[in-house]
């Protein structure tokens, strides 16, 4: 059976912890390796070199650190099916579905490029008689990174590359599910040239990153998860006075208006609330139809839903693969077989799908869609995180709008029209922090920075982008004076800036 291995101070390094996990096939259902959760010693051993590390990097040139982002990036690149592969092998998605993660990835990458002009400071000449002020950013030090199971590339890349070229060592906890794209990314950043310590991979459960999290040498910690496990991640490490960016779940809504575009809503709506069998954060759960829009855009969702093949991730036939676990699996399906008791309409049930061969035994549910959907019954109120697409249907435009305000999560919502006065009165007026026009999954391009509202984000800091920029890095003002002597005196009344 293979063994995962942690990654410290720059090699891999075996595990001496009795506590091991199982790393599934999810398109077979057999367990394929198995991975070490971190002792008390591990742990300590890596923020140690991490700490080591951290002083030397941080001062170290920016156009250094530059040349290491840009080599990383031309590396991640070259090997970008290496990655896609382990991505499909442990998580169940497909090859194409892995390389656009990758590539989402890289962009966040390429961000941190260009960290000589994100690391600029201020600086204001005679701010005072004979002062000067100028502003800089320095790095945290050692942080903490601990990502989910369904982006095991995209999401550390989202943090990896701001928090390193910003200064920092990171020492990364990846899903205990799928750790194996996280090991080539180390690899690959030793490769361009990062300094041993200054990256790190650990894995461990609840146990492991309850530890990071109360560790005093550890000043920020990153994280992507659910809502009941962000609220906890922020309360227990804000509590140890570090500082906590903490992203979590949602139930994303779809507003189709009447006046849009029937195939390309019905398009969208498909191709958002099943790619990757809708492990996505910012999947689409929730069609909200208005009007007579909802019975033909049903129809056309489920007409489309007859042409998917579900297979094992590695057949380039395959259009959804399985999902992560038997046990998330069956949570998922439990979903579907409640919902007609609450009085839905089960339109397409996934029960029905069957999977021959090898994957017999794989963690598939089939795409579902579930029409009459109301606020109160679980299918709605719950992060699903499956192939499951709810309809909830709705006379006007403000029920919509009034709809989608009054859910508790406010990650992602999109909203399909021709209408671009209503377009604009929609993006201005729902409480959701990412938002998209005839778009379905509005992820922010790297130049901006992803996060919700609502239950979807605890604290305020966002991830990637300008809002990562802020998170790596502490700012410093520096008040400076060179006196002529003649002038020097005693003053011990409050400094004055007139």
């Amino acid at each position: 059976m293979r063994r995962i291995t942690h990654w410290v101070n720059g090699t891999p390094k075996e595990s001496d912890t009795d506590r091991w996990g199982p790393i599934f096939n999810p398109a077979t259902g057999e367990i394929q390796a198995e991975i070490p959760f971190a002792t008390p010693a591990e742990i300590e051993q890596v923020v140690a070199s991490a700490t080591t590390a951290a002083g030397s990097w941080g001062s170290s040139s920016i156009s250094a650190r530059t040349e290491v982002m840009f080599e990383f990036r031309h590396l991640v690149h070259t090997r970008k099916d290496e990655l896609a592969s382990a991505i499909t092998a442990e998580h169940g998605k497909t090859h194409d579905d892995a390389l656009g993660e990758i590539s989402r990835g890289l962009e966040n990458v390429e961000y941190a490029c260009g960290i000589a002009s994100h690391l600029k400071g201020g600086h204001t000449s005679q701010a005072s008689r004979g002062i000067d002020v100028h502003s800089i950013r320095q790095p945290v030090g050692v942080v903490a990174g601990i990502t989910p199971f369904n982006f095991p590339v995209m999401v550390p890349l989202w943090m990896t590359g701001n928090a390193l070229a910003c200064g920092n060592a990171m020492i990364l906890k990846p899903s205990e599910k799928d750790p194996s794209a996280s090991m080539i990314l180390a690899e690959l950043l030793k490769e361009a040239g990062l300094p041993d310590g200054v990256f790190s991979v650990l894995h461990g459960d609840a146990q492991v990153v309850g530890s990071l999290l109360e560790h005093p040498g550890i000043g920020a910690i990153s994280f992507v998860g659910s809502t009941p496990i962000a609220r906890s991640i922020y309360s227990r490490a804000t509590a140890a006075g570090k500082r906590v960016q903490a992203l979590g779940g949602a139930k994303n809504h779809m507003v189709v208006l009447p006046d849009a575009d029937i195939n390309v809503a019905a398009d969208s709506a498909v191709s958002a609330a099943y790619g990757s069998a809708g492990e996505r954060c910012m999947a689409v759960s929730v069609i909200v139809a208005v009007g007579e829009v909802a019975d033909p855009l049903l129809e056309a969702i489920a007409q489309r839903l007859e042409a998917l093949t579900i297979g094992p991730g590695n057949d380039p036939k395959t259009d959804m693969g399985p999902l992560i676990t038997r046990e998330h699996r069956d949570k998922v399906a439990s979903y579907i077989a409640g919902a007609a008791d609450e009085g839905a309409t089960v339109v397409v049930d996934g029960h029905n799908l069957v999977v021959d061969g090898e994957a017999a035994n794989g963690f598939f549910f089939g795409p579902s869609l579930v029409d009459n959907v109301k606020p109160g019954m679980r299918v709605y109120d719950e992060e699903i995180f499956g192939p499951v697409l709810s309809v909830v249907r709705v006379p006007t435009y403000a029920d919509a709008a009034e709809l989608v305000n009054s859910n508790p999560y406010g990650n992602g919502v999109a909203v399909f029209t021709r209408d671009g006065g209503a377009a604009r009165k929609f993006s201005r007026e729902v409480t959701c922090g990412m938002v998209g026009v005839n778009v379905p999954i509005p992820v922010p391009v790297a130049t901006y920075s992803f996060g919700g509202w609502k239950d979807s984000l605890f604290g305020d800091a966002h991830m990637y982008g300008p809002a990562g920029i802020d998170f790596f890095t502490r700012t410093k003002v520096i008040t400076t004076r060179w006196p002529d002597p003649a002038t020097s005196s005693v003053d011990l009344g409050f400094p004055k800036t007139r």
